[in-house]
């Protein structure tokens, strides 16, 4: 599997939705996972995310910081999410044999 860290592949999928704020991006991560990223482990993330090209972020909106999938994340997201799909159908093979 790739470079991504599970924080990492959660803040991508997230964005991937649409724009949203570090707070808003938290909040969707636990709601889809039931996994809870502390803030400072959630923007140590995005900007390194945003180092490697992967989100940018939007003007502010008053007090809150918004992020964006660029398009270079939305393909490694892509790459990824395959390497992902075929990985869990080789566990449900093997699973199957077991």
């Amino acid at each position: 599997m790739g470079n991504f860290t599970e924080q990492a592949l959660l803040v991508l999928a997230s964005l991937a939705a649409g724009p949203k704020h570090g707070y808003a991006i938290a909040r969707d991560v636990r709601a889809l996972t039931g996994i809870i990223i502390g803030p400072g482990t959630l923007y140590v993330v995005i900007a390194r995310l945003e180092r490697q090209g992967w989100v940018r972020r939007l003007p502010a909106d008053g007090r809150r910081q918004p992020y964006a999938l660029t398009i270079a994340g939305a393909e490694a997201l892509r790459a990824e999410s395959s390497q992902l799909q075929t990985f869990a159908e080789t566990l449900a093979r093997r699973a199957a044999l077991a």
